[in-house]
């Protein structure tokens, strides 16, 4: 009796799960609805290409910190900062200064507002990752993303919330308040989430003169290495990035093997969360805790 009740629970819960679901999906204009399902394909895909041609043999799809990278950062955390984000930040500034009224890119059309907000977003990031390596303070809230020992399509959707909060902010603030096309976040948001999962990704690929303009995980995975690799290879979608300010990596003929960090690091996401704000240790011993030194 009392498992016919606990099926009968179950099945209530499911059932108001999927029409939560389908009430959301149904929400969604047809960008978003791409843009999810899209993302959701790109996964299965990377996950079929990894157990194919794998750049390290071995990896096991579950493992170590899967399920806090995609329930706890990929979906719940994306979800809430979105709200904040979007909701809060984005809409404070407009209401405030009423940029978005300008309309200021809304006569482009959409593929080139896309572009335009990628490539502008991508030279940004480039800097900004590089400044993490370099500044204790900003290393403290990347050092999540550098914590995974295993690195896969999943593994780059580890970032400390502080990290994804000042980057999503600057990579969505202004294609609210130049006036784009609302398309527009969609489409970038489907972007970013697929090549992200690209060049994290275990893929054994080799794409030849193409890796000095468009990044893969031929260069990525070395930036994940607790060696020399570390601290070079920072862009994201373009590597032409690293090619033209002097920190591209990639030795000939070498392997990316040994990922992670050097010092010890919690094993899930609240402690991981509250470790970024834990104190500095005093000047002797303050090599410890800065970011990696540049090469």
């Amino acid at each position: 009796m009392i498992g016919l009740q606990t099926t009968a629970g179950v099945l209530v819960i499911l059932e108001h799960l999927g029409r939560l679901l389908s009430e959301y999906v149904g929400s969604m204009s047809d960008a978003e609805r791409i843009s999810m399902i899209g993302i959701a394909l790109a996964a299965l895909g990377f996950i079929l290409l990894e157990r194919l041609f794998p750049y390290n043999r071995g990896q096991r799809i579950l493992r170590e910190g899967f399920f806090d990278d995609l329930v706890l950062y990929t979906i719940a955390q994306s979800y809430i900062l979105g709200i904040l984000i979007f909701t809060l930040i984005i809409r404070g500034i407009d209401d405030a200064t009423g940029l978005s009224r300008l309309s200021l890119v809304s006569d482009w059309p959409v593929w080139v507002q896309v572009v335009f907000f990628t490539l502008t977003h991508d030279l940004y990031i480039y800097w900004m990752h590089r400044w993490q390596h370099r500044n204790k303070f900003l290393w403290r809230i990347h050092e999540a993303h550098h914590s995974p020992r295993k690195v896969d399509w999943l593994s780059g959707s580890r970032s400390h919330a502080l990290e994804i909060l000042i980057n999503q902010t600057i990579e969505f603030a202004p294609i609210v308040l130049l006036g784009a096309s609302p398309e527009v976040i969609a489409y970038k948001g489907l972007i970013s989430a697929v090549w992200g999962m690209y060049i994290h990704s275990n893929l054994n690929v080799r794409t030849g003169r193409l890796q000095r303009v468009i990044n893969g995980p031929e260069m990525h995975r070395w930036h994940h290495t607790t060696g020399k690799g570390r601290n070079n290879n920072f862009s994201t979608k373009l590597a032409i990035w690293d090619w033209l300010f002097g920190t591209a990596f990639l030795p000939e003929g070498e392997r990316a093997e040994q990922y992670g960090l050097k010092t010890p690091f919690p094993a899930h996401f609240f402690p991981q969360f509250v470790f970024a704000f834990r104190p500095f240790r005093r000047k002797k011993a303050q090599h410890h805790e800065q970011a990696p030194a540049a090469m």
